[in-house]
């Protein structure tokens, strides 16, 4: 790979997280204006757009030659071969309702992989980072590294999932196909259940219809401590689409066994 400067990419990922929680923090659990993009209910919030906006004003201050996918504003073409990957608030359904269980996500990715990744929990005060070397866990009480279990049965996994749904007809059935195998399964976690997953809290997340933007940071973090991020039929998953993260490689064949049985 060619020569990066890890430590200023490392300060441009954290500035971009710090600047998100200070836009996002104090319209948590106010009154807010509530828009759908879509009739399907897709709602978007004046808190995703700022915080949006703050993330990309440090970046087109600091690293003008990255490009930059955001769910908000789009993307932007760079020259550097990097890509910031935005998500300002990955669970706005849960943010509007007041529950702690959605964060930004920060990814950082060349064409090929996912270099870097944060998920950050504002109001708890949580951080978790994956990448150049990195998995650990920050918090005002202090840092640890971050770890997956060594879970490689079915039987033994708890699995969690955003919606009960998940994407397609036939989607849904893979899943609860799967679900049935597993010790107890979990609904409505948003990214937070991946950081539980790098965290060493649960085993399985499995979900679909995703956008590159909401599976690019917690790949980086799920690789960093050791877990695996696919696709349901174990191709790269950074794209978006039905991802399938496990903690272990066993436990990752058992699940896209079953997905695709």
């Amino acid at each position: 790979m060619r020569s990066l400067d890890i430590e200023a990419l490392l300060a441009t990922a954290h500035a971009l997280a710090d600047a998100a929680r200070e836009a996002i923090l104090p319209l948590f659990r106010t009154p807010l204006s509530i828009e759908s993009k879509s009739d399907a209910f897709d709602p978007v919030t004046l808190a995703d757009r700022r915080a949006e906006e703050a993330m990309r004003a440090i970046l087109a201050a600091e690293r003008p030659e990255d490009g930059i996918l955001g769910e908000e504003g789009g993307a932007i073409g760079g020259s550097s071969g990097l890509t910031w990957v935005l998500d300002p608030i990955d669970g706005t359904r849960a943010f509007i309702s007041g529950t702690p269980t959605w964060g930004v996500l920060i990814g950082l990715r060349d064409s090929e992989q996912v270099l870097h990744g944060i998920i950050d929990q504002p109001f708890t005060g949580e951080r978790f980072e994956g990448g150049f070397g990195t998995a650990e866990w920050t918090h005002s009480s202090g840092t640890r590294p971050l770890a997956v279990r060594k879970t490689t049965n079915l039987e033994d996994a708890t699995i969690l999932t955003t919606f009960p749904e998940v994407g397609t007809d036939a989607e849904g059935a893979a899943f609860r196909k799967l679900s049935e195998k597993c010790r107890l399964t979990r609904y409505g976690l948003d990214c937070y259940a991946y950081a539980l997953l790098a965290a060493g809290h649960v085993d399985l997340v499995v979900e679909a219809g995703l956008h590159p933007y909401d599976i690019c940071a917690p790949i980086g973090v799920i690789e960093a401590a050791g877990g695996v991020v696919t696709s349901w039929q174990g191709e790269p998953a950074l794209d978006g689409g039905a991802a399938l993260a496990a903690a272990t490689p066993e436990l990752h064949r058992a699940a896209m066994d079953v997905l695709n049985g």
